[in-house]
């Protein structure tokens, strides 16, 4: 089992979660920080047309992160985040607002995290989402997202 990051708002920290544990380096492929939208396309290939319609903090774009570092980086499993930190909106999100994804051999599955507090707040409750989320698409069985 291998996993990489794509990471938006979290700008590092999911990956730097994974590898603080012992012996990450058996398993955490790499991660990619895809900050701005351009670079989602370039790094992740997330498709422009998807960003303009969906916009940056959406599902179905944090899914096509996910799928973007599994490409990227040979990685079993992809996961991603986007969303509004705050404290402005962003692309139409309220601060607070994430979507966290986790894309494997079967496809993908994301979810929506609400979250209060301050920027360092939303930023590390989206990598407890994420890591949450990956959690649970591992106890499933990640061949059947």
């Amino acid at each position: 089992m291998t996993i990489a990051t794509a990471e938006s708002l979290t700008g590092g920290a999911l990956c730097a979660a994974l590898v603080s544990v012992p012996g990450a380096s058996a398993v955490v492929r790499g991660g990619i920080v895809a900050y701005t939208g351009d670079m989602k396309a370039r790094l992740l290939g997330v498709d422009p047309d998807l960003i303009a319609r969906a916009g940056l903090v959406s599902a179905d774009v944090a899914e096509a992160m996910a799928r973007g570092v599994r490409d990227a980086t040979g990685a079993v499993l992809g996961v991603a985040t986007t969303g509004a930190a705050g404290p402005e909106a962003h692309d139409g999100a309220p601060p607070g607002r994430a979507h966290v994804a986790v894309a494997g051999p079967a496809g993908a599955a994301s979810r929506l995290v609400e979250i209060d507090g301050d920027r360092d707040a939303v930023r590390a409750g989206a990598v407890d989402a994420a890591l949450g989320l990956v959690l649970a698409s591992l106890a499933r069985d990640v061949t059947s997202l």
